[in-house]
């Protein structure tokens, strides 16, 4: 931990200063840390899964929140916060309150320990792209969520510790405030070292799917929605456009437990959980939305799925159908031809690289084709103009981009909230790593949506296409049947 006197000096030129506690983690996992440090409060929880075996070196818990930044209606209000909200759209008041904080370089820290965690939700699209059309928002969820991080716990799964932060927003007392942020580490060792009170359960069956209230577009009306889409691609209005189709259910569980299953049954790359006063998201998304550290940005489009085989020899056939698929194929390199496109606008010139094309990822119930892209940052480029250069991603919205939004606009009857915008963290050097928001379950009250859509081009089957985002929403529709389990 920083001296006082250091502290000091550090606060005297910088607005945010993190101040550290490293404990011995090796009896908690990101589950145990969020159960005792967030609880039922508001907080978030970051985890990742590589290559679909591998847990990530880094899991991250958060609660306290400095102040929270929410957007409805184009509208932006600070919740917590002593200063006022800065004039201009969602994207621009998000970019002006990133550029007032500055924190120090300081060593030893994880790749997240200042900044802002929340999503930037599909709709904030509008105030990129001139999209007039603008479907029923029925839920009146928040367009931006972002919460300040405040206090924060990062597990090291690789020395087997936990560093506990508090950033310390500085005002007219650091040293008071320095004091204030000691003691609300040290009582955050204590409560991790107190003892859980659950019992280890047999590890239940999560295969039934909730009673559904409703789905906002029928079998036959998405399916009608595809082939509207398919006489805009033969009459050459767009490649490729990506109609999704909304689930609700009732629900009056835990949020968090419905997280708990969905990192059981469909680990994922992103896995994330962010709850707020009247708002929760539980995720695994396997797609990154955008990713900028350290002078590289990069993309990783996923298109191109089939379901999972019954058996390992099923498993594999079904690969080699996959990767055979000439309409598979032809899709996923618009898309990584797109992502390209995308991070070219941000990117030195010549930079941009594919880096890896047309792997197979597999999750629990579904398998994709995925590639990679980066390119080399311009240096004058921050992460908010990075998420304005890209969002959002070709996989969720088609191409070319506009247009494919318009037709979105006209087939989809409501929309999209959280779904298909981006989910992360975005911290005070500018750096930002987010995920789109797939395979996620949004509740707010007594109901809870899971969303998913197919890419339609020109051959696309309605059927086939409606039965490719009902495989999506299943390991998501499980773990809220499920929840209640564990």
């Amino acid at each position: 931990m920083l001296s006082q006197s250091a502290f000091l000096d550090l606060a005297a030129e910088y607005s945010v200063v993190p101040l550290t506690l490293e404990v011995v983690g090796d009896r908690e996992t990101a589950v145990t840390v969020f159960e005792k440090l967030v609880g039922d409060a508001p907080g978030f929880l970051l985890e990742s899964v590589e290559g679909g075996e591998r847990w990530g070196r880094w899991s991250f818990v958060g609660w306290d929140a400095e102040f929270t930044l929410s957007s409805t209606g184009g509208v932006s209000s600070l919740d917590g916060a002593a200063i006022d909200v800065p004039p201009g759209d969602p994207l621009e008041v998000l970019e002006t309150l990133l550029a007032r904080f500055k924190t120090p370089d300081l060593p030893n820290l994880p790749p997240l320990h200042t900044g802002v965690v929340g999503y930037l939700g599909y709709d904030c699209v509008r105030y990129v792209e001139n999209l007039p059309d603008r479907p029923e928002d029925d839920r009146q969820l928040p367009e931006q969520l972002w919460q300040f991080v405040g206090s924060m716990a990062a597990l090291d799964r690789l020395s087997d510790t936990i560093l506990l932060i508090r950033n310390v927003y500085v005002g007219d007392d650091p040293a008071a405030q320095y004091g204030e942020a000691r003691q609300a580490l040290e009582q955050a060792a204590a409560r991790l070292g107190e003892g859980s009170n659950y019992s280890l359960l047999p590890l239940p069956e999560f295969s039934e799917a909730p009673a559904v209230t409703e789905i906002n577009l029928t079998r036959e009306e998405y399916e009608e929605a595809v082939r509207t889409a398919i006489e805009y691609v033969y009459a050459g209005d767009v490649f490729q456009v990506v109609p999704s189709l909304r689930v609700e259910v009732p629900f009056d569980g835990d949020a968090f437990s419905v997280y708990r299953v969905l990192r059981l049954i469909n680990p994922s790359p992103y896995l994330f959980f962010f709850r707020d006063q009247e708002v929760a998201i539980a995720g695994s998304s396997p797609e990154i939305m955008v990713r900028a550290r350290e002078g590289k940005v990069f993309s990783r489009p996923i298109a191109g799925t089939r379901p999972r085989g019954a058996t390992p020899a099923l498993d594999r056939a079904l690969e080699e159908e996959l990767l055979a698929d000439p309409k598979e194929r032809a899709e996923h390199v618009m898309l990584v031809d797109l992502a390209r496109n995308d991070l070219g606008r941000v990117s030195e010139f010549g930079s941009v690289a594919v880096d890896e094309l047309m792997t197979i990822e597999r999750y629990s119930h579904v398998m994709h084709i995925v590639s990679g892209v980066s390119g080399s940052l311009r240096p004058d480029i921050g992460p908010v103009e990075v998420l304005r250069a890209t969002f959002p991603h070709g996989t969720v919205s088609g191409a070319p981009k506009v247009r494919a939004m318009e037709i979105i606009d006209e087939l989809e009857p409501c929309a999209r909230g959280p779904y298909a915008g981006a989910v992360g963290y975005i911290d005070f050097t500018g750096n930002l790593d987010t995920a789109i928001a797939l395979r996620s379950m949004v509740a707010k009250g007594d109901r809870a949506w899971v969303q998913a859509g197919a890419g339609v081009v020109a051959d696309s089957d309605p059927a086939r296409e409606y039965e490719e985002c009902l495989n999506k929403a299943a390991a998501v529709l499980a773990a809220i049947a499920g929840a209640h389990k564990i």
